[in-house]
């Protein structure tokens, strides 16, 4: 049987490793943060912020320079990144200096952007 494009079981039948399987499932709560998160990465200029802060710590004006948007706009994709710990800022006089939060925003993007170019082999 199929819906729409996908297929579907003929019969309904639940299999043992149900139970195990809904056991192990995170909570609402967690499951909704995790979305969340995906969210913060569905935004091309958050995702070229990142990758400028692979290379190093910056401050908001270089951002703005690289990437040719203003400060104010920088700022605003900044304070979003920051909320969801992807990055972290170091004041340095009248200077505030971004750089990522911590090895896990490397590996997730590295992984997103490994699986984006191996689609593109096909």
């Amino acid at each position: 049987m199929a819906i729409g494009d996908v297929e579907c079981c003929d019969i309904l039948h639940e299999h043992d490793d149900l139970k195990r399987i809904t056991d192990g499932m995170p909570d609402e709560d967690e499951l909704y943060d995790l979305a969340e998160l995906f969210k913060v990465f569905g935004d091309s200029t958050r995702i070229r912020i990142l990758f400028v802060l692979f290379e190093a710590e910056v401050c908001v004006c270089d951002l703005a320079c690289v990437l040719k948007m203003t400060q104010s706009a920088v700022s605003h994709q900044l304070k979003i990144l920051k909320a969801s710990k992807l990055v972290k800022s170091r004041r340095d006089g009248k200077q505030v200096f971004y750089s990522l939060d911590d090895d896990h925003v490397r590996s997730i993007i590295a992984q997103g952007r490994d699986h984006v170019l191996e689609g593109e082999k096909i």
